[in-house]
Parts: C-alpha cells; structure tokens; sequence
C-alpha cells in the first residue's frame, strides 16, 4: 500500500531520485546501515536505461584500449560478487571474438588483452581464456566469415537475461531492510533554503496527488536519475522562483540500440564479440531467451529521453554487420521482431568520439554549485550497481560526520538466491509438477528464484493460478 501520508511525515536521513539499478543498489546499502531511505521512481523500477542495456554483467575488455585498468576490475570484482549473489539471474557466458587480419587489432594484441583481463579478475570463479587456432575456429563456428581469419579469442562473463527482475530484487531487498519505494512518483520540485536542499515536491501518478518531503537538518539527496540528471538538477526552486542546481550541462547520453530477432542458421549456442567491418565498433550477438539480441551502437542522443527509438540506420547497420560475420543468417527487416533503444548517461564530453567516453562512474557532489547535500551519478554501469550504492551510502555517512559502517552488500545474497542444485526445487518440482507444467515451474525459477516457492504456494489455496495463460 501506499501511504503517502505516512511518507511526507517521516524524516528521511537520504531521499534517492530515479529508481534503475543504481538507485536501488543505492537505496538497499544505505538501509541496510540503518538509514531512513526514500527511493523515488517516476515510471517503472528498472524502466529507464536498465532495461535498455545489453543485458551483461561484464568486466569491460575494451575498456583496457583506453588504460582504464581501474575500471575494468572494478567491473571484473563485481561482476563476480553478482554471479554469486543472484545466480538464477545472472549466468556465465561464453564469448568468442573472431579475429580477423582487416580488423583493428592482431591476434597477439587480442592476446595480450586477455591475459591481462585473466591477471584483473584474479579472484574469479569462471574459467581463464584460451585462444583459437583458424582451423579450430572453422570447426567449431562453421557459419562465421572465414576469410581473411586469424583465429579467435574465447573467455566468460556474465549475462543477466532479466534485468529489470535484477533491479526489483534489490529494490524488494531495499524496502525489506525498512525503505520506502515508491514507483510513479515524478519529483516535479526541489526546494532549496541556503546551501541545502530542504524538500522536494513530487506528483504521485496514480494517486494524482502532490506529495511534499522535507528533509531534516542531516537529511540528503542523491540523484541517480541517469540521462535524467540535467532534468532533476533544473528542477531547484527558491522562494517559488525556478534555481537550477548549477549551470553547466553534466550528461551527454550516446545512444544504444539493439535487435531481436528469432534464431537463424548459423546462430551460435554462445556469444560472439564482433567488430564491425564498416566502423570498428565492437558489437555483440548474444543468445537471449530463445532469441538473438544484436547490439548495439553508440551514437551521440540530444532528443526527447521519454522516446527513444532505433532509426532506420541502425537496424540496417546492426542487420548489415550480422550477415558480413554469420552469411549464412541472411537477415532482413522482415526478421526482426523488436528493437529498442537507451540512452547511456556518461559524462559530457564536448568534441569526444562516442566510444572513447569513459564509462567510469563520478559521484558528481554540489558544494561547488550552492548545495552541500546533494549529489549526482554520472555514469554507471549495470555491472557495477552495487559499488555505487556502497560509494553513496559512504558519502551520505561523510555528510553526516559519521564513520560509515561497512556495507553488508558485499556479501549478502539477494532474496531471490538459489542453485540449481537446491533441495527446494526438487521439493517444489514433486509437489507441483502434477498440475503446473514443467516448463512454467523451470520459468518460474529463473525469474523468481527462491522467491518462486512464494508464488506456487499460492496455488495451493487457488487451484486455477496453476493453469497456462
């Protein structure tokens, strides 16, 4: 239930603006320490840039062209952390990159990069790379462009297929530690007094009502909106008089876009890392829910945020490349089921190609603009959700003149954690397999995971939530 009433009469130590991945990682870790926490979502958690990614959970190996060494096994540690913590939602898989003599980089540099990808994720659980003779590429990916081929590098990262019921597991785990979520609110204000921001103002969808916060003496608020950023900050008021939140722009969002399309010959089982012949960008052709997923491109976006869609170009772009590394594909329009677009919230970089943008992430704090309790992510990835709410939550107790404790996220499963091996889905499988197929009860597991049991025990009680839709 909503209890708006109760929310605009509690006093929040930290109010978080935008509800992907970020800013549920962010709202989990700082109740998780005890904090009073308010996670505001305008649309659906998870309904932004996380559910437009390519749904991986991956160290960055490109990231090493631009010597962000720091970056990548942040990434590589996390990426690890979330394997064990969510392992019915993020898999290991494999990727192969063909290497080709045209392509921008040799087989020994690709080499080189995996070996140091090996020595950052020296902690890991899945196994180093090994790197492919022409001849084992030819038997072993028979449908993939031969000529001109030097061979191919193949190692693990992981795929998060669900990554919006990645997102509702930590915001699930957030509101069990004592936060306040709420979807469909829009922050329409933030009222600023002095050098702090003492309220916000946001419009409850569903309701229809205006409900206003104010923030205690220590209370602060983080702003994980992603390409929304500049938008929050704009929204400052003083005296009912509009005040910014600075004046200088702090994303600029490239746009990625992706296709889906039903398996074709030549479809790998696996992933393949592919550079494009026409452009050098490094695209993926990922396996997905019994589908393909292609993608994606990288193209600077200044458009309406709340209507991104794949262009013309792109498809063509992303079909083109397809069928010049699997011909045997032979894909066109008529193939493609659905596409769709995100935009990524990296830092502006005036002048900067698209891919050379940093995807590190910045805790961007506003002392230097007017307010000292209030800051911004600029950047964040998917894969590394987890030590941004750990990096915010360290910032808040910064605020406060408090020593932060340490994060218990690190180590704590979400509530969905289970293995495959876990006698509670045999127990589920034997109690509920004479009534609910076992197509639906293997589904239900890869969602919901330990969670699932919950939802089959409703059936026990309601017989007919057992049938097939």
């Amino acid at each position: 239930m909503r209890d708006l009433h109760a929310i605009q009469h509690r006093a929040y130590d930290l109010i978080v603006i935008g509800g992907g991945i970020n800013g549920a990682a962010t709202a989990r870790d700082a109740a998780l320490r005890g904090l009073s926490v308010l996670l505001l979502e305008k649309g659906d958690f998870a309904g932004g840039t996380t559910s437009w990614s390519s749904r991986l959970a991956h160290g960055g190996l490109r990231y090493l062209e631009y010597f962000e060494f720091h970056l990548v096994r942040e990434s590589l540690r996390e990426r690890e952390i979330l394997l064990q913590a969510a392992p019915h939602l993020v898999k290991p898989i494999q990727m192969t990159i063909p290497i080709y003599g045209s392509g921008a980089r040799s087989y020994w540099e690709i080499q080189a990069g995996m070996i140091l990808y090996d020595i950052l994720s020296y902690d890991k659980t899945l196994p180093n790379h090994r790197m492919l003779s022409t001849a084992k590429v030819r038997q072993l990916f028979r449908a993939v462009d031969h000529e001109d081929a030097k061979g191919a590098a193949q190692y693990y990262d992981g795929q998060v297929e669900y990554a919006e019921r990645l997102c509702l597991e930590i915001v699930l785990d957030a509101q069990a530690a004592g936060a306040d979520v709420l979807n469909y609110a829009t922050v329409v204000g933030l009222a600023r007094t002095d050098d702090r921001i003492t309220g916000l103002t946001a419009h409850d969808q569903i309701t229809q009502q205006d409900v206003t916060v104010t923030l205690p003496e220590h209370g602060v608020v983080v702003n994980t909106s992603g390409p929304w950023v500049d938008q929050v900050l704009g929204l400052g008021q003083r005296n009912g008089a509009t005040e910014p939140v600075g004046r200088d722009r702090k994303i600029g969002g490239t746009k990625g876009s992706h296709i889906i399309v039903d398996r074709f010959p030549g479809a790998p089982d696996s992933a393949l890392y592919v550079e494009a012949k026409s452009d050098g960008r490094p695209y993926f052709i990922l396996p997905w829910c019994g589908q393909c997923l292609i993608g994606t491109t990288d193209l600077k976006y200044t458009g309406d945020l709340d209507r991104i869609k794949a262009s013309d170009e792109e498809i063509d772009y992303l079909i083109a490349e397809t069928n010049r590394v699997l011909p045997t594909a032979r894909l066109t329009r008529e193939h493609v089921r659905f596409t769709y677009s995100g935009v990524r919230p990296l830092p502006y970089s005036e002048g900067k190609k698209t891919g050379s943008i940093t995807r590190a992430h910045v805790l961007y704090d506003h002392t230097s603009e007017g307010v000292k309790n209030l800051v911004s992510l600029i950047g964040g990835k998917l894969t590394t959700h987890r030590q941004v709410g750990e990096e915010m939550t360290n910032w808040a107790f910064k605020q406060f003149g408090k020593a932060a404790p340490p994060s218990p996220t690190l180590k704590r499963p979400l509530p969905g954690c289970i293995w495959p091996d876990d006698a509670r889905i045999d127990q589920a499988y034997d109690r509920y397999q004479s009534r609910i197929s076992t197509e639906t009860l293997d589904y239900l597991f890869s969602v919901y995971g330990a969670r699932a049991t919950e939802l089959l025990a409703l059936t026990d009680e309601a017989a007919e939530l057992g049938q097939t839709l």
